[in-house]
């Protein structure tokens, strides 16, 4: 029996995995954990409808928005709910008997793969590509048309489809496209993309559409919206239809329609054998009422339609053995166990390494270092140990006992409060200092091109380096005659060094690492302050009422600043030179409130950098040409923007226009 303070600490975890998959397209547990610990809340709720929050994840849909995301919102013509999972043939009939309850009339189902992708919803108007809008929260969602333009199978143009017609699908990434991806980070010698989900979902949310064009995401259509016109009777119709208008749907061999849950099982074996020729990722099959008009009959629950459910495949799995388990130290202390494994091929890729997470999970699956067990991947995050086969185990295989000491300083391990896991509190601790540079340096934090994670490890191995300040104590005379350091190189590395120095307040704020700050806190932070200084003397009190900051976040900017040692980096950073700009809008200037849009290649100017001197001056700049623009700021290779700038007659900018209005 749970307590009520357990519920509500469920329901907090539960947000919090949403949070991580959902906007932060990262998620910490795989769909399986997720879902056992979504049926523990409603198993509670059922028996204490008392508690029940009017926020609880089992009333609501997961949503992908984030405040500060720079992306217009969009409501959706009808709800686009997420669906209810099953994961055995039993919660299959289960579904069904309450299908034939609720029609009391013969009915089929129409059964398709499961993408595992983004979903989205795309509108045509007469026939013409409009808008295309992500989930969100189910009633609205981000708008991301410029992002979705750039994928070259969808059809922008519809004959003979009048009013308005909205298909919904998934984006994904071709497997192909992400091993490149994956292949092109490792030899840069930056860390990998963790699966082909959790980028495609990252790459619709970029703001630049021609890199979202480099990624080459792709999609499949499989079912529609809200129409002008009714187009089908069934759901087999539909995909009919889509095929013939031109939209990548599904192929014969990947739907079919299914009366009863044997001939589901009967599907369900041969997309597994198919699923290992396919050029994408699927983790299930969806079943669908095959009738569009016994749908209104079923209706839906508060977040699920109740004619439709998701089969979710088993994890993918392999056996392999363990070789040794070793420790890793993150930036922030905490020591993670990691398995060293036989090499083996899962999913795609060659696994040698698998997160074993802490020590509690290795106590209770009972891992041990020569043990013979099964790893994961699939549809889910990274490679993990799901079991052990215990028949196989060694006589003499030891239990592992996780260290009282740091492996990397030797300082003593402690925990923390309100954390699983133990961690190093050493602050010279060189793993620590190692991943911290690493990351002030990467591309969100300071942006320091040319110093990725190989070169920290370099400078810090030949004394160069030893906090995040000595990289501004770099000079020529300390990198000529290192191996690998020429004179080009040098001079790459010197002036983006010199560049950082620069930056803005919010890449300064974010590349510090300071726990539960992330960019969009950043910037809101930079925002609201306007210096280091402000935010320094901020009590927990006033931090709490900025919007954006929670109580941990609260605690941790509290908790840092604190830290004389802090104080004293951030002090060193300046006299080295690094004075981020503090965003001043003017408010007496006309651009003020106007929209801009940034198109083409500019001759003087960054995107980036266009994009500051506009803001500063209290324009917007969005990623969207509409009635409501303002002026496009054309480069060369304008396309498509300046095209649909001209039709609407919309102030058209050329490099040196902007230059004469600032």
């Amino acid at each position: 029996m749970k307590t009520k303070s357990e519920y509500k600490a469920l329901v907090k975890k539960i947000k919090e995995h949403n949070r991580h998959y959902y906007e932060d397209s990262s998620p910490k547990i795989s769909d399986l954990e997720y879902d056992r610990l979504f049926q523990e809340l409603v198993e509670i709720e059922s028996e204490h409808p008392e508690w029940v929050e009017k926020n609880s994840p089992t009333l609501n849909v997961g949503s992908d928005l984030k405040k500060g995301s720079g992306f217009k919102k969009s409501v959706h013509k009808e709800p686009m709910l997420s669906l209810s999972n099953t994961y055995s043939f039993d919660e299959i009939s289960l579904f069904i008997a309450r299908v034939e309850k609720g029609l009391r009339k013969p009915f089929q189902f129409s059964v398709e793969l499961k993408m595992d992708g983004v979903a989205l919803s795309i509108y045509y108007e007469n026939g013409k590509y409009k808008r295309a809008v992500t989930r969100g929260d189910g009633y609205k969602g981000d708008d991301v048309t410029e992002n979705i333009r750039t994928i070259k199978t969808l059809p922008k143009v519809l004959e003979g489809v009048p009013g308005i017609f909205e298909v919904r699908g998934e984006v994904f990434m071709p497997t192909v496209v992400f091993n490149q991806l994956n292949n092109e980070r490792e030899n840069r010698g930056e860390e990998l993309y963790a699966n082909a989900r959790n980028t495609a979902s990252g790459t619709v949310k970029l703001h630049d559409p021609n890199e979202v064009k480099k990624r080459k995401l792709a999609i499949k259509v499989f079912g529609i919206g809200y129409v002008s016109e009714p187009i089908a009777e069934t759901q087999m119709d539909v995909h009919s239809y889509l095929k013939k208008k031109g939209f990548p749907a599904f192929e014969k061999n990947e739907v079919r329609r299914c009366k009863d849950v044997q001939e589901i099982i009967e599907f369900s074996k041969e997309v597994e054998k198919l699923r290992k020729k396919l050029s994408f990722e699927i983790d299930g099959m969806v079943i669908k009422l095959d009738q569009l008009s016994d749908r209104d009959l079923l209706g839906y629950t508060g977040k699920s339609p109740k004619w439709a459910t998701a089969y979710k495949f088993a994890p993918e799995q392999v056996e392999t053995v363990i070789d040794s388990i070793t420790l890793q130290v993150g930036r922030t202390g905490v020591i993670t166990p990691v398995a060293e494994l036989k090499p083996v091929r899962l999913a795609g890729s060659v696994i040698r390494r698998a997160t074993l997470h802490n020590g509690d999970e290795i106590e209770r699956k009972d891992i041990r270092v020569s043990d013979y067990v099964m790893i994961s991947k699939g549809g889910d995050v990274i490679p993990k140990v799901e079991s052990v086969i215990k028949e196989k185990r060694k006589k003499r295989a030891l239990k592992f006992k996780m260290p009282e000491v740091c492996p990397s300083c030797g300082s003593h391990l402690k925990e923390r409060k309100g954390s699983v896991g133990i961690f190093c509190e050493n602050k010279n601790c060189s793993e620590k200092i190692r991943r911290k540079i690493a990351f002030f340096a990467s591309k969100p934090g300071m942006n320091i091109e040319h110093l990725g994670p190989g070169i920290v490890i370099r400078l810090i191995k030949e004394g160069l380096v030893g906090s995040i300040s000595d990289i501004y104590r770099l000079d020529r005379s300390k990198l000529k005659g290192l191996d690998g350091f020429k004179e080009k190189a040098i001079d790459r590395l010197l002036t983006s060094i010199e560049r950082s120095k620069s930056t803005t307040l919010s890449r300064l704020i974010y590349s510090l690492g300071i726990p539960f700050i992330g960019a969009s806190a950043a910037k809101m932070l930079e925002r609201e302050l306007g210096s280091i200084k402000a935010l320094i003397g901020m009590s927990k009190e006033k931090l709490l009422e900025l919007e954006g900051i929670g109580e941990e976040g609260a605690d941790s900017l509290v908790t840092y600043f604190k830290d004389r040692s802090h104080l004293d980096q951030l002090s060193e950073l300046e006299t080295l030179g690094v004075r981020p700009e503090v965003r001043k809008i003017r408010k007496d200037h006309p651009f003020l409130g106007k929209t801009f849009v940034i198109t083409g290649t500019l001759e003087n100017l960054k995107r980036d950098e266009a994009r500051d001197l506009i803001e500063n001056l209290g324009g917007i700049v969005s990623s969207s040409v509409t009635r409501k623009t303002d002026f496009l700021l054309a480069g060369e290779k304008a396309g498509s923007k300046l095209a649909k700038a001209e039709k609407l007659n919309i102030t058209i900018l050329k490099e040196k226009d902007l230059e004469e209005k600032i």
